[in-house]
């Protein structure tokens, strides 16, 4: 399947939108098709060897619009040059609209009019004045007449082709009047010529041209607001980048640069592609793309995101991506394909708007020989068709949907969480419980060993054996015995007949004895006594630690405890969900004692231990089989099948890896409260939704009556059509501002703020100290860049170092000693002058 996107012209409407879709879904080949009414593209998944984009275009051709293969920067320029041209037409267009509005109405508030006008004399000038003033209008204005009667001619009537039919008809009707005029003033019949003369429709069907561009250039400065966020993202991207190049630094275009080239950072430099760091070190700020607000250190191996900046030091990187497939390109089509995909609730407003306008155009013709059989009075049944016209313009409801999608998802992007789809959105306020996996997601993933205990045998043969066995797996308990036995230059042999039991551990031959690491039920199955480790192992497990059974040719020899400690942030975002009322569960392959003492630090609803991977699945699925709409919460590479079953699924840490298919979402921080506050995103977006669309259906609900006049009878109400195009083109705006408010949505940790489950926050009291260390020893900014991530390292502290002042800048929340903080930075061969 092959995905292409379209520039799409002439779409004023709902309707537009509709009839686009409709008309390429009728190719063959076509898998998809999301059309963005926001944006004026089309996005179509199709199979090449049915249809191609010749086709497509000739679909959309067909069907009254003009299509044609785009990117980014064309359309761009294209929505900035229509947005020119409609405000120079609305500019002169006002400049003819004003003198014939006060011709025609000017009399009504008591204003003179020219005595060259005034009088049954000067009647025939007072026609021909008004008819000059309305002509360039129309002229100005002409393409809402042009798509609206080619639009009709192909059977698929839109917005344009409501205005078109009301300034028609007023028009018409007023040229014929005009003729009157002239003709009774010829046989001197002065008092029926000055009927004719008082039933000018001129001035409304100026006014309705004119107030239609006035709503549609508002509509369209607002509409593009709400792209801001990924135009801000595409701005972000240097345009230039430093490489070394046959041994010399050239400045050449950020697009130009391939896979290999050495690519130099400076302090203040935008990083132009993903890439890693061969040679110096600097901080960098990746706000843009994560949400994180303090810069990170970056050091030899490390990797830099596109689009972050250097805030401080000097690197040489090595590309990995180039700009096209940089992490900035990919958050990019990510926000873009979520804008223009669908939310199921979008279809409600779809299926009217296929209808609406057919309809809208037979109350018309309805309401008009209703008024002309009951009164007799052509230019009040006129009116009232006129009316009913140009106020139940679709437009409100076809933007009800979409501005907030774009909004939210853009409002995401902002705060490093990607939303995939409109659907997943929508799909996210709905949730009940939250699947969290442990390892790196309510831990930190990085577990370190804490206590070794040997039976038979020295601790010293225990760790060669566990290492030896550990050096061939990736497994996150594997890299902390590794790192032990680094520390204490404990050898590692060769291993031999090497085999990884999913969930349970390793087996192979070390000096010529099969040794066994894992966990109680990998013992089990090789039938080894662990009895006299059994005690020991629950204490550590009581304790939050992962107790690792060894055995060596079938005899248990001892015991290895690691501890993964559990992020900072992990318990307040289990309080978010609890606050938001959504049940957490956790899941584990780790044991039963382990998982409980995490639980209740962390304050989680359940738990399933002792799981393998397939098993996360099934308890996703009883979840789901028992009521609960369920968001799986995971790495994204271990757990795809769970995210993959999940209603909703959540990838935590997403950053190089952001297209992890499995996931829905996608948040860019190793933080899971950002996985709270994207729920807290889609319940906003859809309260914004629900509103957009309540009040275009009040809108049109009550309009059309009000148009048609139905009131007319009780009240002796009748809408004039000026204020009808009036009310039409301000429900458009009003629908755009209200989806505009979701800019205003913050963080909890931009607030500092927990939400209630009514989303009302309550401020949670954390005590901040800042204060400033003055640091001796540091040469450089390899010397800053440790510096600042040992006290970073330091649980409740904050810190930027500056190389220039000689001092490291602190933020503690917490106990956290003056004794702790020298202690950690003296032991790295520094000297710590005082601390203020």
């Amino acid at each position: 399947m092959k995905k292409t996107k379209f520039d799409v012209t002439g779409m004023t409407c709902s309707a537009c939108q509709a009839h686009v879709e409709k008309a390429v879904k009728s190719l063959d080949g076509i898998s998809a098709v999301n059309v963005n009414l926001l944006r004026n593209y089309m996005q179509v998944e199709y199979d090449e060897n049915s249809t191609n984009s010749t086709e497509i275009i000739s679909a959309v051709e067909k069907a009254g619009y003009g299509a044609a293969e785009v990117g980014k920067k064309a359309e761009k320029s294209a929505t900035h040059a229509d947005s020119k041209a409609m405000k120079t037409r609305l500019m002169l267009s006002l400049c003819f609209m004003l003198p014939l509005f006060y011709l025609c109405m000017g009399h009504m508030f008591g204003l003179p009019v020219p005595n060259i006008l005034d009088g049954q004399e000067n009647m025939m000038l007072f026609c021909l004045t008004q008819l000059l003033l309305t002509l360039p209008i129309i002229a100005l204005n002409f393409h809402f007449f042009r798509n609206g009667f080619k639009n009709l001619f192909h059977r698929s009537p839109n917005m344009d082709s409501l205005i078109a039919l009301g300034a028609t008809a007023a028009f018409v009707y007023s040229l014929y009047g005009t003729y009157m005029v002239a003709y009774h003033m010829g046989h001197g019949d002065l008092t029926t010529a000055h009927g004719f003369m008082m039933n000018l429709y001129y001035e409304s069907c100026g006014m309705i041209l004119t107030l239609i561009t006035v709503g549609k250039y508002l509509e369209a400065k607002s509409k593009g607001r709400t792209s801001d966020a990924v135009t801000a993202l595409i701005n972000l991207a240097p345009k230039t980048a430093l490489v070394v190049r046959e041994g010399k630094e050239t400045e050449i275009p950020a697009a130009d640069i391939v896979v290999g080239d050495i690519i130099l950072i400076k302090a203040g430099a935008a990083i132009p592609c993903d890439c890693t760091v061969i040679e110096g070190s600097c901080s960098v700020d990746q706000s843009a793309l994560t949400g994180e607000s303090i810069p990170v250190v970056k050091n030899i191996d490390d990797t830099l995101m596109s689009a972050s900046v250097s805030t401080g030091g000097f690197v040489k990187c090595r590309c990995d991506r180039a700009e096209k497939d940089s992490t900035l390109s990919k958050i990019i089509s990510l926000v873009e394909e979520a804008a223009a995909s669908k939310a199921p609730i979008a279809r409600l407003a779809d299926k009217i708007s296929g209808v609406f306008v057919p309809v809208v155009i037979t109350i018309a013709i309805i309401s008009a020989i209703i008024w002309l059989i009951f009164t007799g009075d052509t230019a009040a049944s006129l009116k009232a068709a006129i009316s009913v016209l140009v106020i139940s313009c679709p437009c409100s409801l076809g933007l009800a949907t979409p501005t907030a999608i774009m909004v939210g998802t853009g409002m995401g992007a902002k705060q490093g969480i990607l939303i995939k789809s409109a659907e997943s959105l929508e799909t996210a306020h709905k949730i009940t419980a939250v699947v969290l996996d442990k390892t790196g997601t309510c831990t930190v993933g990085k577990p370190k060993v804490r206590e070794i205990y040997s039976m038979g045998i020295t601790q010293n043969e225990l760790m060669i054996y566990a290492g030896s066995l550990e050096a061939n797996s990736s497994h996150p308990l594997a890299k902390s015995i590794i790192s032990y036995c680094k520390e204490n230059n404990i050898d590692i042999l060769p291993c031999n007949d090497y085999i990884e039991t999913e969930g349970g551990g390793l087996s192979g031959i070390v000096n010529n004895k099969k040794i066994l690491i894992g966990n109680k039920r990998l013992m089990e199955q090789h039938n080894t006594d662990i009895s006299a480790l059994a005690e020991k192992a629950e204490k550590s497990a009581e304790n939050g630690s992962i107790p690792l059974f060894i055995a060596a040719d079938g005899k248990a020899v001892g015991i290895i405890t690691a501890a993964d400690p559990v992020k900072s942030t992990s318990k307040e975002a289990v309080e978010m969900f609890r606050n938001l009322g959504i049940k957490t569960v956790m899941l584990t392959g780790d044991n039963s004692r382990t998982a409980k003492a995490i639980c209740r630090e962390l304050g989680i609803d359940g738990f399933h231990a002792e799981l393998l991977p397939a098993d996360k699945t099934a308890v996703i699925r009883n979840l789901q089989q028992s009521g609960q709409c369920v968001a799986m919460v995971g790495d994204g590479i271990n757990d795809a099948p769970a995210l993959a079953a999940a209603d909703v699924g959540i990838a935590v840490g997403g950053g190089q890896d952001i297209a992890i298919e499995s996931a829905d979402i996608v948040l860019m921080n190793n933080d899971l409260r950002d996985a709270a506050e994207a729920i807290r995103l889609s319940r906003a977006t859809m309260r914004n939704i629900k509103q957009n669309l309540f009040w275009a259906l009040i809108y049109n609900s009550l309009g059309i009556p009000l148009a048609a006049g139905l009131f007319y009878p009780i009240f002796h109400w009748q809408l004039n059509p000026m204020f009808g195009a009036a009310a039409m083109s301000l429900s458009s705006v009003c629908v755009v501002t209200n989806a505009l408010r979701l800019n205003l949505f913050k963080t909890v940790k931009s607030k500092g703020e927990i939400p209630e489950n009514n989303d009302i926050s309550t401020k949670t009291e954390v005590t901040t100290m800042k204060k400033t260390m003055y640091i001796d020893g540091m040469m450089c900014n390899h010397c800053t860049g440790m510096v600042t991530k040992l006290l970073n390292a330091i649980e409740g502290v904050s810190a930027e170092v500056s190389l220039e002042n000689k001092c490291a800048y602190l933020e503690i929340t917490g106990d956290v000693s003056e004794e702790l903080l020298i202690k950690t930075i003296t032991d790295a061969d520094f000297v710590v002058k005082g601390i203020e």
